[in-house]
């Protein structure tokens, strides 16, 4: 075990798991390096400039039960209820479903909301009622993981509730068709947001871009107390030596005591290939498959909106809707989220947006046409959640060499909260700290 005076740990990367491990090493008066090849921080959860208008790579959207998320959030000097908009549960598929939960305890919030959904009928609320009952008696476990399609089989939830109600939660929570997606990490998203208390269900839509609203926060935060955030500066090597480690960076050689690598996984892949001992490690990560999200950004006029900030299409290419006027106060910006693999990936660009178009055209009567558009395609912006997944630990074969990022080993898919649990595990690694029995290190 190092001396905490001893300790001085770098991080490749500056997303967000890059960031929650140097905030949670830096609260502890621990400087700590940061390494960000980019321009700017953030990594898949970024800001992006475009016609003098402030968007993200992605509309990301955070759920009440994402707790260290926002803890660190406020720790670093932001507002949650300033930063976001926060939305009680709620779902609807324009025209076609709505379900929203009213201001009752949890799980009676979820129960009322299904009872009195609009779109289904009696008898496939009572089956929906009685799926979720099943699965809080089950404590949200499996026996033995399966793809999310052959659970709704098993507990004989038909095509119109799955097309209406499951479908859509699995894929914006695991970016992952159902035939494809893990039904045991499905249920741990369920058991944490629908299952503790009411405000872990609460849908918290930020009000300021994502570099803003944690990385640039926390770069500051790590500066405040005694460490380093370095913008466009990659690391091209990791090298182990007796004592430490070295990274490779400009041609420049850096000692650290510890690296977390919170690169995206291809690049750790890359980074930690060449390193005795982690080939086990980098087969898991080359192991993984990917999802894309893609996101079209229309500026119409700005007296265009929405019924809802946010809401959902049924069987339309555009899945979910973001209305930023009413978000940000992005007059006539609307957002259109394609999430998972689909035939949307065969369109060019401008193939795409005018698809979005006609969408919105058809199902608002917006004849309007918009000023601009960007699309912005994630090809690979999550791993594939498949059921029995070997995700790789923080903790690799070498004591001084962790792993970061939402693709590492938890209970989540790849979403915000995972990145940041993932970052805050490393830390408390390298710091031997009491830990948090809510934060198991995997």
């Amino acid at each position: 075990m190092w001396e905490k005076s001893a300790l001085n740990p770098a991080i490749i990367g500056g997303g967000y798991a890059g960031m929650a491990a140097a905030v949670e090493l830096a609260a502890q008066g621990i400087p700590v390096t940061v390494f960000e090849s980019a321009r700017q921080l953030g990594g898949r959860a970024r800001g992006v400039l475009h016609n003098d208008t402030q968007l993200d790579n992605g509309q990301h959207l955070l759920l009440g039960c994402y707790r260290e998320t926002l803890r660190l959030i406020e720790q670093v000097g932001g507002d949650i209820e300033q930063d976001f908009l926060r939305l009680p549960l709620q779902l609807d598929l324009h025209g076609h479903f709505s379900l929203k939960a009213p201001r009752l305890p949890a799980p009676l919030h979820l129960l009322v909301a299904l009872l009195k959904a609009h779109g289904l009928t009696w008898n496939e609320r009572m089956k929906a009622v009685r799926f979720m009952l099943t699965l809080r008696r089950m404590n949200f476990r499996l026996s033995s993981d399966m793809t999310v399609t052959d659970l709704l089989a098993v507990h004989k939830q038909d095509a119109d509730l799955t097309f209406k109600l499951w479908e859509p939660l699995c894929i914006a929570a695991l970016n992952t068709p159902v035939h494809k997606a893990s039904a045991q990490v499905l249920l741990n998203v369920l058991r944490d947001a629908l299952n503790r208390t009411r405000a872990d269900s609460d849908m918290l839509l930020p009000r300021i871009d994502f570099t803003a609203l944690f990385p640039q926060r926390a770069a500051a935060f790590i500066e405040q107390n005694g460490g380093k955030v370095y913008l466009s500066c990659g690391v091209d090597a990791i090298v182990p030596k007796d004592e430490g480690i070295e990274l490779v960076s400009a041609n420049e050689t850096h000692a650290f005591s510890h690296v977390i690598c919170a690169a995206p996984a291809t690049v750790a892949a890359k980074l930690l290939r060449p390193v005795a001992g982690l080939t086990d490690v980098v087969a898991q990560i080359e192991a993984l498959d990917h999802q894309p999200i893609y996101t079209v950004y229309l500026q119409y006029p700005a007296h265009v909106s929405l019924p809802h900030p946010m809401l959902g299409l049924h069987r339309r290419i555009s899945q979910w809707l973001f209305d930023k006027g009413q978000i940000a106060d992005q007059k006539g910006l609307l957002a259109a989220v394609i999430s998972a693999e689909g035939i949307h990936q065969e369109l060019s660009q401008e193939q795409l947006a005018q698809k979005v178009i006609a969408e919105l055209s058809e199902e608002f009567g917006i004849t309007e046409q918009p000023e601009w558009f960007r699309v912005i395609a994630e090809k690979r912006a999550t791993f594939c959640c498949a059921p029995d997944l070997q995700r790789p630990a923080q903790q690799t074969a070498l004591s001084n060499i962790l792993l970061a990022g939402d693709y590492t080993a938890g209970d989540y898919p790849a979403t915000l909260e995972g990145a940041v649990l993932s970052g805050i595990r490393c830390a408390r690694l390298i710091t031997g700290q009491r830990r948090d029995p809510a934060i198991p290190v995997i």
